[in-house]
């Protein structure tokens, strides 16, 4: 009996539990050392955002009196502009404006992106060619110019500057989500689905998107750098968000006139954007080898 057991026991093939391209990607994303330090980084500054209120020494427009443009030192570790603010504290704050912008563009272009590219590829004909045609006139129009306009009917501020990045950042999602549904709209659960009668929004939100999301979830990713780079190029040009709120774009830019002499008004600010954006590039790339399918065993 003993013998009989052992037998069929050892016949039995051993329990292997069901792969998972989210439980596999997030293994493979943990053994790459770059974007793990990358993804340390972005949390940090998330973190700063968020507790920016309690970390700063001082508040973003408060004036620190007779402390004007004092260089890097104990006090003020990246010194003071010209105007009496602790640049450390405006960097933190400044954080949580790139953030904020960043995400909320994302977001927007998340919105538009994927309703317009998922009606295109799966709904074809008219709605396609309409869809294409609207893509192809944004993608003409230079993005940095047509923000510009934007801003320069609307003013500055931080809902404009969102709504203005937002509406010519949903391009590149558009493309890709319909891409992804043109793709997957042909495969064999798809026509499945359709026989036993799920309606067309059922198919789109049950059977289709969930299966694009992967491309769609590292073009959020990597578009978060692009948006927070945009945003400080039109704070740089004077044209992005108002005092006294800070921004690294503006604080670089408000920099120029001083740069040769106080060189932390600019060198700091400008090191937090390229630090940031490298982050999340590395994260996106890290993400993207990670769920590659290709490299899944």
């Amino acid at each position: 009996m003993t013998s009989t057991t052992t037998t069929a026991t050892a016949n039995q093939p051993l329990e292997r539990k069901p792969a998972n391209l989210w439980r596999d990607a997030a293994v493979r994303f943990s053994k790459n050392r770059l974007a793990m330090v990358a993804l340390f980084v972005v949390l940090l500054m998330i973190f700063l955002a968020i507790f920016a209120d309690v970390i700063a020494p001082y508040h973003y427009d408060e004036i620190v009196r007779g402390r004007t443009r004092q260089f890097p030192n104990a006090n003020f570790w990246f010194g003071t502009d010209n105007v009496g603010f602790d640049v450390f504290s405006r960097i933190i704050y400044g954080a949580r404006i790139s953030l904020i912008i960043g995400f909320s563009v994302q977001a927007i272009a998340i919105v538009l992106g994927v309703s317009l590219g998922a009606a295109a590829g799966f709904a074809g004909g008219w709605v396609d060619y309409v869809i294409n045609r609207i893509m192809e006139v944004f993608t003409a129009i230079p993005q940095l110019l047509f923000a510009l306009f934007l801003l320069s009917i609307w003013g500055g501020g931080l809902f404009n500057v969102v709504l203005a990045l937002g509406l010519i950042g949903w391009i590149e999602m558009c493309r890709l989500t319909r891409a992804q549904v043109l793709t997957l709209r042909e495969k064999e659960y798809i026509e499945a689905a359709r026989a036993i009668g799920v309606t067309p929004f059922g198919i789109a939100a049950r059977h289709i998107l969930p299966n694009a999301l992967t491309p769609l979830v590292i073009s959020f990713t990597l578009g978060i750098p692009a948006a927070m780079f945009a945003e400080a190029g039109l704070s740089f040009l004077g044209i992005g968000i108002n005092d006294p709120i800070p921004s690294w774009g503006k604080m670089a830019g408000n920099s120029f006139s001083f740069i040769e002499v106080y060189w932390h008004l600019g060198v700091f600010p400008t090191l937090m954007i390229g630090l940031t954006m490298l982050s999340f590039s590395f994260v996106g790339d890290g993400l993207r080898d990670a769920l590659d399918p290709r490299l899944r065993k």
